[in-house]
């Protein structure tokens, strides 16, 4: 049986920590920043950990 193929969109948005944790770019930071708080975009900057009910899937669309 052939490997099973990674799904590289998903693998350009998402990256895996050494512990195995899957860390991902906040939305909401790429265009209307003038009508936004700067506490909102301050808050949106940096990684945050993926939510516990999307790790399922999304380490079955990187292959692991």
């Amino acid at each position: 049986m052939p490997k099973m193929k990674s799904h590289t969109g998903m693998g350009k948005r998402v990256r895996v920590t050494g512990n195995g944790k899957i860390t991902k770019q906040q939305a909401g930071l790429r265009h209307n920043l003038e009508k936004k708080p700067s506490t909102r975009t301050r808050r949106l900057t940096g990684v945050v950990e993926v939510a516990k009910a999307d790790v399922k899937r999304i380490k079955k669309l990187l292959g692991r």
